[in-house]
């Protein structure tokens, strides 16, 4: 006989009859299951609302509001339009029967009901629910990788692009052709290297624990200027760098680095245009050190800050800072929070 836990799932009951409410919870319980008993239908919309049940067993004739009539309004819930519904009746009426497949139940128990019966049911109908709502989680989270792999791979070739088209049309002087060809050959092997990450980030997730991993700020400022120095020239943009001498390092995968502040050097290419565009490393709190990209764009609106910080606060912690200083502490952040957007200066800040 199963026993306590080898079951998962919430599960609601709802009957006007305290002695069958005891029995079911009494029965669900011993098999693993969590259970929410409500006694009427004002009581089951509320915990149904609380609890979001993977569940629903209800009687069907109940003073006040009936099981119809509850299932009825649950359905105009759409958190809990695809709510399973299991009708517990005494009726044997075909037109009640029809009607409660009507107003959306996926089966019903006639009463007095057996043990077995009432378990196979109710295992069965929640185990199609709970692989129903793994099946769409994992197709989120694969769109919401194709989504990053999209997005991210969007950098990198659009160098592959710039540098081609440039080559293509003699467009620059001979002694630069080396350059573009180097930037066409690190962007391929960039965007080779971010599909190599997501791969080993699922492969993380599987279980397999992600390698330690650290690099220079000096170097990262290094690539980002040699990668679109050339780029910024050709918008009529200027960069300007400056804390190039400080060569502390992060704990953080430099790819992963890269990427976010070349979305920040491509933000400010597109909304900044014929703007300069300032690189700065400096000092943050004991321990950590701030990548800085500035430009003299428009910055971001009051409204949309605070949609982006509302979106930062959800983002889980995956970085810590590793200075070669001694005493240096170890951090849990790494975030690039607008911090300002004065009509003169936007600053987009990574603090690592």
């Amino acid at each position: 006989m199963p026993t306590a836990g080898a079951n998962s799932g919430c599960i609601l009951v709802v009957d006007d009859q305290p002695a069958n409410l005891r029995a079911v919870s009494a029965l669900l319980t011993r098999h693993g299951y969590s259970v929410e008993t409500a006694g009427n239908g004002e009581e089951a919309l509320r915990l149904a609302d609380e609890t979001a049940p993977d569940l629903l067993l209800l009687d069907m004739m109940m003073p006040g509001m009936d099981g119809f009539e509850l299932l009825s309004r649950l359905k105009q819930r759409p958190a809990l339009q695809r709510l399973p519904a299991v009708f517990l009746t005494a009726a044997q009426d075909r037109e009640l029967l029809l009607r409660a497949f009507d107003v959306g139940a996926v089966d019903y128990v006639t009463k007095p009901f057996m043990p077995e019966e009432l378990l196979a049911r109710v295992n069965a109908h929640v185990g199609l629910k709970l692989t129903r709502d793994r099946l769409e989680r994992v197709a989120r989270e694969r769109q919401e990788l194709v989504n990053l792999v999209a997005h991210d791979l969007k950098n990198p070739l659009s160098s592959v692009l710039f540098a081609s088209d440039v080559l293509r049309n003699n467009a620059c002087k001979p002694e630069r052709v080396p350059r573009y060809l180097q930037m066409i050959h690190e962007s391929a092997a960039d965007a080779i290297g971010y599909i190599r990450r997501y791969l080993e980030l699922q492969a993380a997730h599987n279980g397999k624990p992600p390698a330690a991993a650290a690099v220079s700020l000096r170097q990262v400022l290094a690539w980002l200027v040699e990668r679109y120095e050339l780029q910024l020239e050709s918008r009529g943009m200027r960069l300007l760098v400056s804390g190039e001498d400080d060569d502390a390092l992060v704990a953080i995968d430099g790819l992963v680095l890269r990427q976010v502040a070349e979305n920040l050097i491509s933000n400010a290419m597109k909304y900044a245009p014929g703007s300069v565009v300032e690189l700065s490393i400096r000092s943050g709190s004991p321990g950590y050190r701030q990548l800085r990209v500035e430009d003299r764009g428009p910055g971001i609106s009051p409204a949309r800050r605070t949609c982006s910080k509302a979106r930062w606060r959800s983002i889980p912690a995956i970085a810590a800072p590793m200075s070669r200083s001694a005493g240096s502490r170890r951090g849990r952040d790494f975030l690039g929070r607008p911090s300002a957007s004065t009509a003169t200066r936007s600053r987009s800040t990574l603090t690592i």
